[in-house]
């Protein structure tokens, strides 16, 4: 696919929604997963570069950044801990 046409089909969806209008419920709950998934990418940011000095690497993907947002610094904590123990 060309990027026009993605480009236009996303312009066509949001011009839709703008005199359609869209179903608040759902769209609240993409908006606060994604800010927590943007936040869990931080926290994931800050332990590998504080841990960097002791050796301590988390890749930040989809999967450690939902486990990391959804479960804040628990989640961060297990991640390590996974890391530092089993793998």
């Amino acid at each position: 696919m060309s990027s026009t046409l993605i480009i236009t089909i996303m312009v066509a969806l949001i011009v839709l929604l703008l005199f359609v209008g869209a179903p608040i419920k759902p769209m609240r709950f993409i908006g606060q997963a994604t800010v927590k998934i943007g936040i869990g990418i931080l926290f994931l940011f800050f332990v590998n570069v504080f841990g960097g000095a002791i050796g301590l690497h988390i890749p930040i993907n989809m999967y450690t950044a939902i486990v990391a947002g959804f479960l804040g610094l628990f989640g961060v904590a297990s991640l390590t801990a996974i890391h530092l123990f089993i793998i």
